[in-house]
């Protein structure tokens, strides 16, 4: 998985991301041992079944990957929302 943090050019590793992500912090986040589904590696939850908000677009990481969609906690990573494989 290859990753951009847009500003810089550099390429955050996923711990980093996972520190900054604001999914435990969502009215949707069920508590699973899954967070950052934005990203390619942990997608789609197990757990959550029912949104009840989103933070996505005020997530960090959102920001710093240049993510454009939502939800992904219930519709997949961003990658996967993009329909690529």
């Amino acid at each position: 998985m290859i990753l951009h943090e847009k500003t810089s050019g550099k390429t955050p590793d996923e711990k980093k991301l996972k520190e900054l992500c604001a999914c435990k912090r969502c009215p949707t986040f069920v508590e699973c041992k899954e967070t950052a589904f934005c990203l390619e590696a942990v997608g789609k939850s197990k757990c959550i079944k029912e949104q009840k908000g989103c933070l996505c677009p005020s997530c960090p990481v959102e920001s710093m990957m240049g993510f454009r969609h939502a939800l992904y906690c219930l519709k997949g990573s961003e990658k996967a929302q993009l329909g690529k494989k």
